[in-house]
């Protein structure tokens, strides 16, 4: 199995303040994903006016406020993200941040980082589409609220405007995720019908699922993380916080190591315990030399030092050149 590419989302948990932000980076570091990811945008660009919140910010967040007035307080500013690229440098996590506009799509074209990560959201957005693969690089898709069809449209959108590679995201975009939406066998599917390397951007709560969509071979696993679950803001609420990250994370590894190369051997940890397991051909009873060896005189029990109790047929009615004692190793 490949090294998962583990992404955590701090996306707008840093609630506008960029001192969270740094805190954030800290916190994807220690528990070891690969890629801290962030959200850029203009609200103007983003939102209408009159836009309003989905039902699980309106839950979270002033219900009088619009969902551009949200965005104004969440935003950062280009100069944040640029301290927040070299901050992740000098930390050695990779930064990347999701564009919800253009303007903000040449922004961090401008920055170094490994790939774009597009938004379920975007998926039906034409023009978005267009100018994110006309950069050349590296496309992560999330595929939120999609049918197959949609999904393929993208992937072509991406494939005509000269892409880098392209990796798509298993993702039920509500927050959190009810687990009988999860749907991971969906992966499958995916994966069949684009040929591409399929992920699983995760929005259920705790870490189960997205273990689980490792064991069934994710190539990426994108989670949102917070300082604090408590904290005001939209996605808090439905964000594993840092320990729980953690967590995540050293399972995910586990199950890497555990998924093997699929050969089925005697591995090295157990090979000293097959004799200790296994049995062999003992005498039930004493025997003298010259009986017949019977079912009724022989038996199998450990340890598997002797003869293998598959030779069985091959034991029965030799004759026993020697006296054996009771549980002594029957020997031919």
């Amino acid at each position: 199995m490949n090294r998962v590419l583990i992404i955590a989302e701090a996306g707008v948990n840093h609630n506008g303040d960029l001192g969270l932000a740094f805190r954030l980076v800290d916190e994807a570091k220690n528990a070891g994903a690969d890629v801290v990811k962030f959200q850029t945008f203009n609200p103007q660009m983003v939102v209408t006016d009159s836009a309003e919140k989905a039902e699980y910010q309106k839950m979270t967040t002033a219900k009088e406020e619009s969902q551009q007035s949200m965005l104004r307080r969440l935003a950062l500013t280009e100069g944040n993200f640029v301290e927040l690229c070299n901050y992740c440098r000098g930390r050695g996590i990779a930064f990347c941040s999701t564009p919800f506009d253009f303007e903000s799509i040449d922004f961090l074209n401008g920055l170094e980082m490994p790939f774009w990560k597009i938004p379920s959201g975007e998926i039906t957005n034409y023009p978005y589409l267009v100018k994110i693969a006309r950069t050349g690089k590296p496309v992560i898709m999330s595929t939120g609220m999609c049918e197959m069809r949609e999904i393929l449209e993208a992937v072509s959108v991406l494939r005509e405007n000269g892409a880098g590679a392209i990796k798509l995201l298993h993702c039920t975009t509500q927050y959190p995720t009810p687990y009988e939406d999860v749907n991971l066998r969906a992966m499958d599917t995916m994966r069949k019908a684009t040929g591409l390397e399929i992920g699983y951007s995760d929005h259920t709560k705790g870490i189960e699922v997205p273990i689980a969509a490792a064991a069934m071979g994710a190539a990426v696993i994108e989670k949102h993380f917070t300082l604090d679950k408590n904290m005001p803001g939209p996605d808090h609420k439905a964000s594993l916080e840092p320990a729980e990250l953690k967590a995540m994370v050293e399972a995910i590894r586990n199950i890497e190591k555990a998924m093997g190369d699929g050969v089925k051997q005697v591995t090295e940890s157990e090979k000293d315990n097959l004799t200790i397991a296994r049995k062999s051909i003992v005498a039930l009873k004493a025997i003298k030399k010259g009986d017949i060896f019977t079912g009724e005189n022989i038996t199998t029990k450990r340890p598997g030092t002797g003869i293998s109790p598959m030779k069985w047929r091959d034991v029965l009615g030799k004759t026993a050149d020697r006296d054996y004692r009771e549980d002594d190793l029957i020997k031919l």
